[in-house]
């Protein structure tokens, strides 16, 4: 079992930045696979990056590319996403989630993984 807690959320203006942190337990943090999906009102859940067990590759999501960042710190049990020039299109909350995968190309499909925190709220304001 894994457990993810996300902090960082919360309002801000168009056009500044965020850094998300998502804090695993429960687990070998540094066997597991990563990544961030969001959900605005409305829409289904959608990737935003990923990053492998050895921190070795990273996906983003390629309309995110350039202002999503994903890193991980596994003496910290703890992976990030650095957002920056932010848009009130980002307004969603946004998901930790693992999988135990020791495969070097982290999967995109929120389908393939196992694990999900709680959510934390991102809201952008015009």
């Amino acid at each position: 079992q894994v457990q993810l807690v996300e902090s960082g959320g919360g309002l801000v203006q168009t056009g500044g930045s965020l850094r998300l942190s998502c804090v695993a337990s429960g687990s070998t943090f540094s066997s597991n696979t990563m990544a961030w999906f969001r959900q605005a009102p409305g829409n289904e859940r959608e990737f935003v990056a990923a990053i492998s067990w050895n921190v070795v590759n990273t996906v983003h999501k390629d309309s995110l590319k350039g202002r999503f960042t994903i890193s991980r710190d596994n003496a910290k049990n703890t992976v990030y996403l650095q957002i920056n020039s932010l848009k009130p299109e980002d307004t969603a909350v946004y998901y930790c989630a693992a999988v135990h995968q020791s495969t070097p190309t982290p999967p995109i499909s929120r389908y393939d993984y196992a694990y999900w925190g709680q959510g934390t709220q991102v809201t952008v304001s015009s």
